[in-house]
């Protein structure tokens, strides 16, 4: 920048200096000199670097350790800007590789990519603008073959995400060394002869049915079980019923047994309380009560001279009669 003020101003007091004549100061024809040289700065110091780029500074040739920004830039005339795209950039490869057994398989591999810009000059320094073409396109190759080869063909169907994973870990590490980050990359498409593909599809149609007799007999079995099941619980059920049932009648048989010998003991109770309490006392009263006012056509002989009633059934006179006889 000190450079190029130095030259404006040489520029301006070699302008000043040619219009000096013997009569005085005026314009002439030698000042054009002055401004040519003035345009010839001015666009050889000037230049820009366009957005979404890093712009490299060589002298003569020579790569300096430095790197610009995008935007109006100043220069020596004797110094070249070379612009490096900076922006992340996509890169598709297409190869032909072999699985673990030996089954050829076609690849299309993408990878999203940009340089690392505070090293773009090194990029520049030591393999040029055409670093895609030299260095990542083969590196590319080298790493999506070797780590096909390390999965059998069926592996490579069934395990995309985990492939591409390792692949990108890979690539991270050696594209490093050039300066280079990787942002993604993908496996957009993996292709097999057609006899493999066909017996994939074979094999995949025979699992299929396999997989449905399996679930079918797995069904039928497990119905025949919940049937089985069902039965065990009903006959545990009935045999439960049958149990409380036979338990319940037995409890009634021994509550009513329960019941009729405490109505025995009750009722002996009752006797022998009523024999314990009974007195000739209490039988006259109890006649007493129970007489209807009519004496006795027959009396016996007490005991101690008393005479008492005959109660009861009496023999009529025709059987006195006939017991006289």
């Amino acid at each position: 920048m000190a450079w190029v003020i130095f030259s404006i101003i040489t520029v301006v007091i070699a302008w000043a200096l040619l219009g000096i004549t013997k009569s005085g100061w005026k314009m002439n024809s030698k000042q054009f000199v002055a401004f040519f040289g003035f345009l010839f700065i001015a666009f050889g110091v000037v230049t820009s670097v366009p957005t979404g780029h890093t712009g490299i500074l060589t002298t003569f040739g020579k790569v300096e350790d430095v790197t610009l920004e995008a935007g109006v830039q100043f220069k020596a005339p004797w110094q070249e800007i070379v612009c490096m795209d900076n922006r992340t950039q996509k890169g598709t490869v297409e190869m032909k590789g072999f699985s673990k057994d030996i089954q050829e398989v076609s690849i299309k591999y993408s990878i999203n990519y940009q340089i690392n810009k505070n090293n773009a000059q090194n990029i520049y320094k030591s393999i040029g603008i055409d670093y895609y073409d030299r260095v990542m396109s083969p590196r590319i190759q080298e790493t999506v073959k070797n780590v096909i080869a390390n999965y059998d063909a069926e592996q490579l169907i069934n395990s995309r995400d985990t492939l591409s994973s390792e692949i990108t870990t890979l690539l991270k590490a050696e594209l490093a060394v050039y300066n280079i980050d990787v942002v993604s990359t993908a496996i957009e498409d993996l292709d097999f002869s057609d006899a493999f593909t066909n017996a994939v599809e074979d094999k995949a149609v025979a699992a299929q049915a396999l997989l449905k007799a399996k679930t079918e007999q797995e069904q039928k079995t497990m119905e025949e079980e919940q049937a089985a099941e069902r039965q065990k619980i009903q006959a545990e059920a009935s045999a439960a019923v049958a149990k409380i049932e036979a338990e319940a009648d037995a409890e009634v048989l021994k509550i009513q047994a329960d019941a009729a010998e405490y109505a025995g003991q009750r009722d002996a109770a009752i006797n022998e309380a009523l024999a314990k309490s009974l007195t000739d006392i209490l039988i006259q009263y109890y006649e007493i009560q129970q007489w209807d006012g009519k004496l006795p056509e027959t009396f016996i002989a007490g005991s101690e001279g008393s005479v008492l009633p005959i109660i009861g059934n009496l023999p009529t006179e025709s059987s006195s009669t006939e017991s006289a006889e």
